[in-house]
Formats: structure tokens, sequence, C-alpha cells
């Protein structure tokens, strides 16, 4: 019998596959993270994002002039104030859920945010 086939190198072999299949998507699925997204050309990009539940979405303004970052649905689950040239917005996502948000400025601006 080789050292590789003992019972007891098999139950460790089973014991590191079982914790690396179960920790592996557990943590890509739960993990929070950072997320930003550029406003330029009188665009958002990028336009669509996908984020797990808790995580923050920054909005950066590289544009020459003002914009804001609106929720469409009532009631709002965010509104910014006008943000200008090189400013920043932040928005920390909670709930799962699709967030569709425009520029009350510029109303042909518009994103959508999924909240998995």
């Amino acid at each position: 019998m080789s050292f590789f086939s003992t019972p007891r190198m098999i139950r460790i072999a089973m014991l590191l596959i079982a914790t690396s299949v179960a920790a592996g998507p557990a943590l890509a699925d739960v993990a929070p993270a950072a997320a930003t997204i550029v406003i330029d050309n009188f665009s958002f990009s990028p336009a669509q994002l996908s984020v797990a539940a808790g995580s923050t979405v920054t909005w950066e303004n590289r544009d020459d002039i003002p914009h804001t970052i609106v929720n469409d649905a009532t009631p709002r689950a965010f509104k910014s104030p006008p943000v200008d040239s090189g400013e920043k917005y932040s928005q920390v996502f909670s709930k799962p859920g699709t967030y569709r948000y425009f520029c009350s400025l510029h109303p042909h601006m518009t994103g959508t945010i999924t909240v998995k």
C-alpha cells in the first residue's frame, strides 16, 4: 500500500477538496466591494453595473460641468446634490434589487445598478 492511498491521506484530501469547494463561491458571492462609475462626455461609464449587497458605488465627474445622480424610483433610494467637475458622490447599496438612475440636469444620461 502506498503512502498516498492510506485512509488518513484520503481523508485529508477529501477535507481539502470539500473546504475549497465550500469556501470558494461563498466568498465571491457575499463580499461587498467598491465600484466606480465615471461621468464623462455626458454619459455614465459603465452604464450598467452589478455589485454585491453592501457595496459602495462612487460616481466621479470628469466632465467640465455639474451632473446629478438621481434614482428614478418613488420613493427615491438616493439623490445626489450637483456633483461638479472633479468631485465624487458615493452611495452604499444594502438591499438587493435593480436601481435605475439618471442625471436630473441632463435626463438623457441614464444608468442601472443591479445589487445581488
